[in-house]
């Protein structure tokens, strides 16, 4: 099993593994080679262990480009927002970690709870093919979503054109609202982004390895050390 699981993951003797980079929670800093680190890398380092190979991480500033590239094969893993979406094109491990998705809104706001905002009139912005978005995009009924293409995109298109409501992580959400006194980040969370680490569809040997390795991971306590180690708040352990 091993032999055929490293040869699916690591064919080279390498693990190639897709890391995005636009999720702060995950990626915290880089080290002095421009490698990224964090919870992600962490974990991606952890499995290359156990498989008793080498790694390579290789970044991704989009979510989408990096599923295309672990669909392709070009990365052997990725770490990746988990989601329906992305679950048709590769296979996700269950969730290592997962984040509060909530809404930011203006002063004097009418919208005091989660449940308010899909109402017609009002307008949300958020960051294209993000996890949260692809969430909103299914179950957003009667409010309207306004795009855009990056995460600093969506702030200021809410800032700037004083739309309704700011979907994003809570965590900087909080962050976000002291630009603005008087704004609000709602109370609960509309979703919550599970993050899973991901593989082809067709490396079966391999999805069970992976399933296997984040159950041991998190039920170790190895998760909450990465999150502890790189003190990130706003991040939990998946159920």
């Amino acid at each position: 099993m091993n032999n055929e699981v490293i040869n699916q993951l690591a064919p080279n003797g390498a693990l190639k593994a897709g890391i995005y980079l636009g999720n702060f929670l995950l990626v915290t800093s880089k080290d002095n080679q421009g490698n990224p680190e964090g919870v992600s890398p962490d974990l991606a380092y952890a499995i290359a262990k156990s498989l008793n190979v080498k790694i390579q991480l290789i970044p991704f500033d989009t979510q989408g480009e990096l599923v295309e590239a672990v669909a392709k094969g070009i990365c052997g893993i990725g770490l990746v927002g988990s989601d329906p979406d992305r679950a048709q094109k590769i296979t996700f491990a269950p969730a290592y970690v997962e984040i509060e998705a909530t809404y930011l809104v203006p002063p004097n706001s009418p919208l005091n709870a989660i449940e308010d905002v899909d109402t017609p009139g009002v307008r949300i912005a958020s960051f294209k093919k993000s996890a949260y978005d692809l969430w909103l995009v299914r179950n957003i009924k009667n409010a309207s979503l306004v795009h855009a293409d990056t995460l600093e995109a969506s702030v200021d298109l809410f800032f700037n054109e004083k739309l309704d409501a700011l979907a994003g992580l809570k965590t900087g959400l909080i962050k976000d609202s002291k630009r603005l006194p008087g704004s609000a980040v709602l109370d609960g969370q509309f979703m919550a982004v599970q993050q899973g680490v991901a593989t082809a569809k067709e490396n079966l040997q391999s999805i069970e390895f992976l399933s296997r390795f984040v159950q041991d991971a998190k039920q170790s306590g190895l998760i909450a050390s990465f999150i502890k180690k790189h003190k990130v708040n706003g991040l939990s352990v998946a159920a």
